[in-house]
């Protein structure tokens, strides 16, 4: 029989609970109070097996004990702020009007767990200056593409909730940079892969921030969700010119130097953990709006891009 690697078993194991949580919310949304009962059982049990899902059975207890004060004496700054990142993503379910303060939020959490998760290894200095250009390029961007419909094709942010930069939501450019730098962290420092990985993670998000109405598309050409190809072409093009970019300042966040010059990608946990996140809640918010089958290919989307870059990162670049 085959075993998982503890590391997964735990993750999985932890997204199942996550996912009797959201059961739960879901039935909370019509009004049946039992659902409350799942998530308040769903939500602690997936930290429980976050940390020790591998020693079910008489070792469990210990094994927490342990893991929990290692935790606890271990965790860098910027993994708190990943776990507050996929924690503003529960209440959503059970407050539907306030989706646009904990988008923000969430992604804010998530911008400054990428600057002190680049700060820790290349500096302030670089990791400021990552931030600033990839926000920036990615802000220029969505302006200039709402202005002249390129690179993503025809589309607005006229419905967009406040508070706006040049007319683009504040959340874009930030999550420009934490996304790009989870992506290219998953990629193994590759930023052609970055940029699919990007790419596929769009594909729910079109669906999922137009039935928001944070953007709202009218390109005569629409292929998904209102976007046209050329949006997702654009997509992998400006993730991969941040990412190109973010290579050549901070390298350090993405390789560590071995003897003989030879440079790695990081093995260990790492804050490329913020896609796969995204991969569970993203199709979860598209089940919460009605939108069924975006959620099912969104999946199938995100899933196929976390094999693809395992499937690279075990090759010898």
């Amino acid at each position: 029989m085959t075993h998982l690697p503890p590391t997964i078993l735990r993750t999985g194991l932890a997204f199942a609970a996550l996912g009797i949580a959201f059961a739960g919310a879901l039935l909370v949304l019509t009004d049946r109070s039992a659902g409350w009962a799942l998530i308040a059982i769903g939500v602690p049990l997936s930290g429980l097996l976050a940390l020790a899902g591998d020693a079910l059975g008489s070792g469990f207890s210990r094994t927490l004990q342990d893991r929990t004060r290692q935790l606890i004496s271990e965790t860098r700054p910027w993994m708190w702020l990943i776990a507050l990142y996929a924690l503003l993503h529960v209440p959503v379910p059970l407050w539907p009007e306030g989706f646009g303060v904990l988008g923000l939020a969430s992604t804010a959490a998530l911008f400054v767990g990428a600057l002190l998760y680049a700060a820790e290894r290349v500096g302030w200095g670089r990791s400021w200056l990552m931030a600033a250009l990839a926000c920036g390029l990615g802000l220029s961007a969505e302006v200039i593409g709402t202005r002249t419909g390129f690179p993503f094709g025809i589309y607005s942010y006229a419905t967009a909730p406040e508070p706006l930069i040049l007319g683009v939501p504040l959340m874009v450019p930030l999550g420009w940079f934490a996304l790009t730098l989870a992506g290219l962290l998953l990629a193994g420092g590759r930023a052609w892969l970055a940029g699919l990985l990007l790419a596929l993670w769009d594909v729910g998000l079109e669906p999922l921030m137009t039935a928001q109405r944070y953007w709202l598309w009218s390109d005569p050409n629409p292929i998904w969700a209102g976007a046209p190809l050329q949006n997702f072409l654009g997509w992998w093009a400006v993730a991969s010119g941040i990412s190109w970019v973010l290579l050549k300042i901070g390298p350090g966040v993405f390789f560590s130097s071995l003897p003989g010059g030879n440079r790695v990608p990081p093995t260990s946990f790492n804050f490329a953990v913020a896609y796969p996140i995204e991969a569970f809640f993203l199709p979860g918010g598209l089940v919460l709006v009605g939108r069924y089958l975006e959620a099912i290919v969104t999946l199938g989307a995100m899933l196929l891009g976390l094999g693809l870059a395992r499937a690279v990162r075990g090759k010898r670049a």
